[in-house]
């Protein structure tokens, strides 16, 4: 899939809106693992494949589908609270994911270029920044951030990547998204954002594309070596 270089020409680029998991941190494969095994001890059929696609919705919201799903109700509030306990707990368990391959030196990149850099993230982690801090030193502040505590609702909704927007004082034509999930392209491009999509989990590109990506790369390394081409097109 080759990007669309007239749409980015009509850009005035002034800031990159990053997602987190599986765009910055390879933690989707512990998401998974700790949502199917919440869903398996219920007896509710959930795949790897169900956690990828749903990646950037709300824990409630996963639930409240899986339930509508295959039990043909709502789950309660008292059900949702501990399912979402225990995933919590299972993934928290698990061992650190790691920084995505080379999304350090796209972050360089693009800090390099002088443009601003926001995090959108579905995550309410107390100690998100630190972590980011840990692994990217000064990429991030906590002003360019967008996460669960600042928004009523979570992707595909618009809201997340419409806040970025807002705290940064930008345009749509003045951003670019770079996210890994369905919901995440869903919700940028509904805030009409030009958006790259990075494929870096067990998705197939077209769920990433027909949501209206600009492109899907395989990896980051792939972004990477674009990049300074996609930047010197799209700032003016």
């Amino acid at each position: 899939m080759l990007i669309d270089t007239e749409a980015l020409k009509r850009l005035d680029l002034k800031a990159f809106f990053f997602d987190m998991d599986g765009v910055l941190f390879d933690s989707m494969p512990n998401h998974a693992k700790a949502w199917c095994t919440a869903f398996e001890a219920l007896g509710i059929p959930f795949s790897s494949y169900d956690a990828y696609m749903r990646e950037g919705m709300t824990g409630a919201s996963t639930i409240y589908q899986a339930f509508t799903r295959h039990l043909g109700r709502d789950a309660s509030e008292e059900e949702c609270q501990r399912i979402y306990k225990v995933k919590c707990d299972i993934f928290e368990s698990l061992p650190v994911a790691k920084p995505i391959p080379q999304v350090l030196e796209v972050l360089q990149t693009v800090k390099q270029a002088g443009l601003e850099i926001f995090i959108v993230t579905g995550s309410g982690q107390h100690s998100l920044f630190d972590r980011l801090n840990t692994h990217f030193p000064d990429i991030f502040c906590r002003e360019k951030m967008v996460t669960a505590y600042d928004v009523k609702k979570g992707k595909p909704d618009p809201e997340p990547y419409l806040m970025a927007l807002k705290k940064g004082g930008f345009e749509a034509h003045q951003a670019i998204v770079v996210e890994n999930a369905p919901l995440g392209v869903k919700s940028a491009v509904a805030a009409e954002i030009f958006t790259i999509a990075v494929n870096t989990g067990i998705l197939k590109d077209e769920d990433l594309s027909v949501h209206g990506a600009g492109v899907v790369y395989h990896n980051m390394g792939e972004l990477l070596a674009e990049l300074p081409e996609i930047i010197r097109t799209a700032k003016r």
